[in-house]
């Protein structure tokens, strides 16, 4: 490997997904084709690439940099080994996709992962329609934790909802002019939250009433789903009167989540209990829910930390790698204000109490190269919470390395390969053993989870030189958490860091480009 990290194809076959993912430049009979390549050197060689690319450069009037994606790291590390077309190409790709993955909602680790929101018409009523409406999460990594989620639309018209079973809205709305019957909700912009636990048993309705935790589908489709049954009044009732609900929005349980609108799809088929028999939605139509890190917060919400055995130099979180907008109301960790009572009580703004740290992060991963086996490695895995009013529950622990595809074992939790491009198996997703530490305490003595993973070693590709047997990326609860500058991690004795050379030079053609843009 010369030392240098592997510019691995899937890196290069991502970027040109992105690419064609953008409606302007979306060949779909030459986009398969290039995400088969099967090496880096016919992907650089294609000159259906750098066409598109360049397309794709053209496309973008506004082109925002964003800085905080960390596949820059892996660019700045090897950028020196590459030619003067690899360099263009690469820098080309990455310009275009960093202006579309900072203002959109993809995922590159999850790339179909999205909350999808179907509403099955079940019957009509003299003036409206009865619908079913389930929520599925199709996100591998990424769930809705306490207080849950919360769904709101405008009406089209000038729709009521007479009765809901399975969920309410929080505010009725002006119902004045109705007598007798009065609605359930009359507002325009109805927002919808799940019931809780334990709800009298005429409330309750399938995959409801969970407090609006829905798990992520990588760590349990059966927890992945919620739904509940409403009864809409002034309404259409048929299929060509019916004017569907606009301006979706979600959240989950805070901001993050964009919703498209809602379209007509093929009605649903049920299966009745004895399975005998199917029967169909009178109409049906979804809503399909991404989520942006960006949106959800304008800082990142973990930091990841590294050690190894070979040297003492532990490489800490970034300086206010979460921002240190907190620093001045964090509590330090020997303070006596942690013996006040209600101190653990989260605000109804789920405002953060953190321990004071430089890097003022609510979580932090710690990554550990721990032995060095003749055929195997061993790494250690911390995961400590510093928020003194949250507590993590289904926490997931999503990491990106290309040794995962040789996970012998972990030994305290559980493990799922993710497979997000087919045969590149260089993803996987931790998370909890239910009841044993699938629970991330408050920050304390008692807030951190750790387990160690054995991974047997490639010989082709192994090496501790220049970072290699660190994370490319580390997601915690499905937010890319902030990697210390590659410059600054530990190496091998009787070898150097990565000089500031690459760097300067990235950020010159960096802005000459830009410039030129203008």
């Amino acid at each position: 490997m010369g030392g240098k990290l592997d510019f691995e194809a899937v890196e290069l076959r991502s970027w040109v997904q992105h690419i064609c993912l953008v409606r302007t430049l979306t060949v779909e009979k030459s986009c398969p084709d290039l995400l088969h390549h099967s090496s880096l050197k016919s992907l650089l060689q294609d000159a259906e690439i750098l066409k598109k690319i360049t397309e794709g450069f053209k496309s973008f009037q506004a082109m925002e940099v964003n800085t905080y994606n960390h596949s820059l790291h892996k660019i700045l590390f090897q950028w020196e080994c590459y030619s003067p077309r690899q360099q263009k190409i690469a820098l080309l790709a990455l310009l275009i996709f960093t202006a579309f993955y900072s203002t959109g909602a993809y995922d590159p680790l999850d790339p179909n992962g999205n909350i999808t929101i179907k509403w099955d018409v079940v019957s009509w009523t003299p003036d409206g329609y009865v619908a079913v409406v389930t929520m599925n999460n199709f996100q591998m990594y990424r769930h809705i934790n306490s207080p849950g989620w919360t769904l709101g639309w405008s009406w089209a018209k000038k729709e009521v909802i007479w009765s809901m079973v399975g969920a309410q809205t929080t505010e009725q709305g002006d119902c004045s002019k109705f007598k007798g019957n009065v609605p359930h909700c009359c507002k325009k912009t109805p927002t919808v939250v799940d019931l809780l636990p334990g709800v009298p048993y005429n409330q309750q309705f399938s995959n409801c009433c969970k407090g609006g935790v829905l798990a992520s589908w990588g760590q349990d489709p059966t927890s992945s789903v919620s739904a509940f049954q409403v009864s809409v009044g002034l309404a259409g009732t048929s299929n060509k009167t019916v004017k569907l609900p606009k301006n979706f929005t979600l959240l989950g349980p805070g901001p993050g989540y964009t919703c498209g609108p809602a379209k007509v799809v093929p009605s649903t088929v049920f299966l009745t209990p004895d399975r005998r028999r199917k029967t169909q939605a009178l109409m049906t139509w979804n809503v399909t829910c991404t989520y942006s890190q960006f949106l959800a917060s304008k800082n990142p919400t973990c930091c990841v930390s590294l050690s190894t055995f070979y040297n003492d130099t532990i490489t800490s979180c970034p300086t206010c790698a979460c921002g240190c907008q907190n620093k001045h109301n964090c509590i330090k960790s020997d303070s006596k204000l942690l013996h006040k009572e209600g101190i653990n009580t989260p605000k109804k703004d789920n405002t953060p109490l953190l321990q004071c740290t430089h890097h003022m992060c609510p979580v932090r991963v710690h990554w550990h190269v721990k032995i060095n086996y003749k055929d195997y490695w061993r790494v250690k895995v911390a995961v400590t919470n510093f928020n003194y009013r949250m507590n993590y529950t289904l926490w997931t622990l999503a990491v990106q390395h290309p040794n995962l595809n040789n996970v012998t074992q972990v030994f305290s939790f559980d493990y799922k390969p993710l497979v997000p491009y087919e045969s590149i198996n260089d993803t996987g997703m931790f998370y909890g053993m239910k009841f044993y530490n699938d629970l991330l305490m408050e920050a304390g003595p008692f807030g951190n989870v750790q387990s160690e993973v054995l991974m047997k070693k490639d010989k082709d590709t192994f090496t501790f030189k220049q970072g290699w047997a660190f994370p490319r990326k580390v997601y915690f609860n499905g937010d890319e958490c902030q990697m210390p500058p590659p410059e600054s991690y530990p190496f091998l004795p009787n070898s150097s860091p990565v000089g500031s050379g690459p760097v300067t030079k990235f950020t010159t053609s960096l802005i000459l480009i830009l410039w030129f843009m203008w």
